[in-house]
């Protein structure tokens, strides 16, 4: 896909990694906005959450566009990648909706700052960190599968407690994750020797990337401090 360059290039590395960024934060937002709009909605909150198969299929939908953007990012367009992502983070939008129908937003601010606090300490730590993180990688996947296949056993047995340990266990990971994919990342923009276009469908790749951690470890946070609506 790219060629690795026997030198760095810090310019070109910022510059990816703003890309990055931008499309980070422009994914989030579109989450936010959406989540609030459904959550604050009852004629289509009430809607979505009384019907199963409607659920069910949205879910189905936000995996196969995660998949099919990791696998078949590069024979898109940018416009395509972009659309693609963009869907994905109104999609996430509808399910993380519910988070204002079970939690105070008191707790869900605070949970978000939290959030953006220990995503940017883990983000700068593994821009500037001169340590290799790259061994991380292999034991942060198999304890990602690890907290995946847990919270879908708890799903059955409904365990408070085992919920609580599972989300301690996915934040520890997903704050270890941010680090090394920041690196990662990083890493990718210091080494591009590819053409402008390839080179901004891999910022939505990146940015793709670390949405997902920022997501998943607000609601996993979530989950543990948040206090919920009476």
């Amino acid at each position: 896909m790219f060629e690795q360059n026997s030198y760095t290039m810090p310019g070109t590395a910022r510059e990816f990694m703003y890309k990055v960024y931008g499309w980070m934060s422009v994914a989030l937002a579109m989450t936010a906005a959406i989540a609030y709009y459904v959550g604050t909605t009852p004629a289509i909150y009430t809607q979505l959450f009384n019907s199963m198969p409607l659920l069910i299929g949205i879910v189905i939908a936000q995996v196969a566009l995660v998949v099919f953007l990791s696998w078949k990012i590069m024979s898109l367009s940018h416009t395509e990648a972009v659309i693609a992502f963009m869907a994905y983070a109104m999609l996430v939008g509808v399910t993380t909706s519910s988070v204002l129908l079970i939690y105070t937003m008191a707790s869900i601010y605070l949970a978000f700052i939290i959030t953006a606090g220990m995503f940017g300490a883990m983000a700068l730590y593994g821009y500037y960190t001169e340590a290799d993180l790259s061994s991380m990688g292999s034991f942060l996947v198999m304890g990602l599968f690890g907290v995946m296949l847990a919270m879908l056993v708890n799903m059955w047995f409904k365990n408070p407690l085992a919920d609580y340990y599972i989300s301690l266990a996915a934040v520890g990971i997903f704050t270890l994750l941010t680090a090394y994919d920041v690196q990662k990342i990083k890493r990718i923009g210091e080494s591009l020797m590819v053409d402008a276009e390839t080179k901004k469908k891999l910022a939505i790749l990146g940015a793709l990337t670390l949405y997902l951690d920022f997501i998943n470890l607000f609601l996993h946070l979530l989950r543990i401090m948040g206090k919920k609506r009476d």
